[in-house]
C-alpha cells in the first residue's frame, strides 16, 4: 500500500510548503482538496493547476486522489433542486480538476439526512436521500467513465449507508466500475467495526482514509492520533490484504496540533509506518 496523507492535516500554508514537508516527512503523495477559492479552487485556471502538479513532480510526490469540504453546503440530497444541480456541477469540476492534477478518485459524499457539525437545521428524511442520491451518482457516473476518475463514496457522520452491506447494495444499484467506496476507517468506529467494512466492500474500495477514534471519549472530540484510539490497525491491515488493496491509503488528522502544528504531519508518517509494517 502506498502511504499518503490529506491535505487538511497540515498546518496554515501554500500547498507548496505543505507539499514540501510531506515529502520531508516520508509521505509518498498527498491528496487535495477543491475549495471555494484560493490556490485550488472552483476558479482556477487550467494552468495554475497544472502548476501545483509541476510541483508535485518536481518533489516526487503523487497527487491520487482530490477531496472537498464544498460537499457540505452544496449536497445531492438537498430539498432545492437547483442545490442538488449545483452539487452535481461541482462535482464535475473536482472530476475536471484530478485529471488535470493526475488523480484516479474524487472523494464524495452521496447525501446527508443530518450532520451535527454542519448545517445541524437540515435534515432530509432517509428514503428521500437514498432516492436522490441514486440519482445524483447515477446522473455522473457517465463522466466519470468518460474521464475515467473514480467516484469513491465517503463513509461518514451524515446519518446515511450506515452499514457495509448497505453502503455494498447501493454502489451496486448504480453499477459503474467507476463508482466505489472511499473508505474512512475512523469514521466507522462509533458503531460498527472497519475491518468488516473491508471484508463487506471487498473490491469496491478505492480508497482508504487513516483515522483512528477513541470510544470513550466520544463525538468530535474522540477522533486522536493514529494508535491512540480503538482502532484495531493490525486486524485492519489483514482485511484490506486479504480483498488484495493495495492502493493509496491517506492519513486525515483533524483537528491539527494547536501549537508545533507540523509535529503531527512527522508523528503520522511513523504510525503508517508501524501500521504498514515498514519499522
Amino acid at each position: 500500500m502506498k502511504k499518503g496523507i490529506n491535505i487538511w492535516s497540515f498546518p496554515a500554508g501554500s500547498i507548496k510548503d505543505n507539499l514540501i514537508l510531506a515529502k520531508d516527512a516520508g509521505f509518498e503523495g498527498v491528496e487535495l482538496a477543491l475549495n471555494p477559492e484560493g490556490e485550488l479552487s472552483v476558479d482556477s485556471s487550467e494552468n495554475e493547476i497544472k502548476e501545483i502538479k509541476r510541483v508535485a513532480d518536481g518533489l516526487g510526490l503523487s497527487l491520487y486522489s482530490l477531496s472537498s469540504g464544498l460537499c457540505w453546503d452544496y449536497r445531492l440530497s438537498d430539498d432545492d433542486a437547483s442545490v442538488r444541480e449545483k452539487a452535481k456541477d461541482i462535482i464535475k469540476k473536482q472530476m475536471d480538476t484530478a485529471k488535470l492534477l493526475g488523480a484516479d478518485t474524487v472523494l464524495v459524499i452521496p447525501g446527508a439526512v443530518n450532520v451535527s457539525f454542519s448545517h445541524p437545521e437540515v435534515k432530509v428524511a432517509y428514503d428521500v436521500v437514498y432516492e436522490r442520491a441514486l440519482e445524483g451518482i447515477g446522473a455522473l457516473k457517465d463522466y466519470a467513465e468518460a474521464l475515467k476518475i473514480n467516484i469513491g463514496l465517503e463513509n461518514v457522520w451524515n446519518k446515511f449507508l450506515l452499514s457495509p452491506m448497505e453502503m455494498r447494495d447501493f454502489i451496486d444499484k448504480i453499477g459503474s466500475e467507476y463508482v466505489g467506496s472511499y473508505f474512512d476507517i475512523g469514521n466507522t468506529l462509533y458503531c460498527s467495526y472497519p475491518e468488516d467494512w473491508v471484508r463487506i466492500l471487498g473490491k469496491r474500495i478505492k480508497k482508504v482514509h487513516f483515522k483512528d477514534y477513541r470510544m470513550e471519549a466520544g463525538g468530535l472530540h474522540g477522533f486522536v492520533d493514529l494508535l491512540a484510539g480503538d482502532v484495531d490497525y493490525p486486524e485492519v491491515i489483514r482485511a484490506l490484504e486479504e480483498i488484495g488493496y493495495d492502493d493509496w491509503v491517506s492519513a486525515e488528522m483533524i483537528p491539527n496540533y494547536k501549537h508545533y502544528t507540523d509535529t503531527i504531519i512527522y508523528n503520522t508518517s511513523n504510525s503508517m509506518d508501524k501500521i504498514l509494517r515498514r519499522k
